[in-house]
This record gives structure tokens, sequence and C-alpha cells, in this order.
């Protein structure tokens, strides 16, 4: 075996001991996932300059996904100040090229000017419209056709019916091999007072949406070893693999 398979297979036997039901790690992972939300901590972080609210550990899964996956096109609901749809063009760029469309109900200005400037520009599109109009939908369908590799990033309104809808509208266009992830599924974990300014909480959750739609016999399946890999991450249960 050479340096390189002897690390990953390293790697793989560490993340397979993550996975057994007394890891005293993915237990402390949990505890601190609760006492992070409550502090906001993820709202810590910048990606090449822009605010970006995810946690570390996440960014980093995505950009490992990204780099095997290498879509040409990735498809984003939520853009909030934009550091996630530039993080993803720069690692599409690094890839060889690409496009990311971002979709966000409310492209506030200020951060609109400041995406529209980043050197990451030209190779991101945003809509501004709810991601789950009809017409909405079938604007980002004929914007995927252009496209052989697509993945999917799903972050925008939490709740249930909403996060539901969004599957059914967008994950029908991640190509094999590829990805349809689904940020914030430990809404179903946190307590139930954790976002009180919100319509989201346990039992009105991506988790829930997520439940339903793989119910529909969708052709997905969790990828249950990066959930294992992570132990820290806002989406367990969430990263969805189209074999």
């Amino acid at each position: 075996m050479n340096p390189v398979e002897e690390f990953e297979s390293e790697c793989r036997e560490r993340v397979t001991s993550y996975r057994a039901d007394d890891c005293e790690l993915r237990e402390l992972s949990q505890q601190w996932l609760r006492e992070a939300y409550r502090s906001k901590y993820m709202y810590n972080f910048t990606a090449l300059g822009r605010p970006v609210i995810q946690l570390p550990q996440d960014i980093v899964a995505i950009q490992e996904l990204l780099w095997r996956v290498k879509p040409d096109l990735v498809i984003e609901t939520g853009i909030a100040h934009g550091g996630s749809l530039i993080m993803h063009a720069a690692c599409l760029v690094a890839n060889g090229g690409g496009h990311v469309l971002g979709i966000d109900i409310d492209i506030r200005e200020h951060n609109r000017v400041e995406i529209e400037n980043h050197p990451m520009a030209s190779h991101i599109t945003m809509l501004e419209g709810s991601s789950i109009d009809p017409a909405m939908v079938e604007r980002v369908h004929e914007f995927a056709a252009r496209h052989r590799n697509v993945l999917v990033i799903l972050d925008s309104n939490h709740t249930h019916d909403h996060v539901l809808a969004e599957l059914q509208g967008y994950a029908p266009l991640v190509s094999r091999g590829s990805y349809c992830v689904v940020l914030d599924t430990i809404v179903e974990d946190l307590p139930a007072d954790a976002f009180p300014d919100r319509p989201w909480g346990p039992g009105n959750s991506p988790r829930t949406a997520i439940a339903a739609y793989l119910a529909s016999d969708s052709g997905f399946e969790v990828d249950a070893e990066l959930d294992a890999k992570l132990l820290i991450t806002c989406a367990p249960g969430g990263f969805l693999r189209k074999p």
C-alpha cells in the first residue's frame, strides 16, 4: 500500500469508529452544536471576503464535494451576504470552470453590490424571487439545461413545506454521482425554542421534508459516511447523493 492509500485507509477506519453507538466524540459534538447555535457561532466567518453563515466543517465538506463531483453548475437557494456563492464559484474555477446560480426571495441591495463587485462575479448569476414559485422553478430548469453536471444546495426557508417543494423542484436537476445538499436539518435536533422568531422547528424542518421526499422513491440516498466524518454539521442526514 502506498502512502496515499495508507492515509486514506486510516481516515476510513477513523470515520467507521465514529459511527459506533458508544462514540463519546459524537455525543460531545452534539453538546457543542447546541451551544454553538445558541451563541450564533456560525455567523463569525467569511469566505473570500464575504460573510458566510455556515459551520466551518460544512464549508470544508461542500468544497470536498465540489472537488470530487466537479459540477459545472451549482444551484443554491438562499443568498444572504453571498459568501457561499463566492466560495462555490472559486471552487469551480479551481476545478476548471463552472457557474453558480443563486436564488433568493429578497436580495438586499448592499449584498448585491458587494457580490457583483467581487472578482468571482462573472461566475455567478442571481435570481430574485421565491424559489418555489413555479415560474422560478421553470426558469432554473431552463438555465440548468445548458449544463451537464449539476449540484444543488438548499438553504433558504427551512419549513417542511418549503424545503419539500424545493426538493421536488430542484433535486431532479441533480446529475448522477452528484448531490443535493439540504442544510439546517439540525433544526430537528435542537430545542423547540431555538428559533423563536422563525416559522420552523422540530417536526417542521428540513429533516422532515427529506424524510417525505425520500419516501417518494426519489432516487437519492443519504451519505451516511459523510455524516459520520463530519460529526459537527448543520446538515445531519442532509447530504443526499444521487448514485
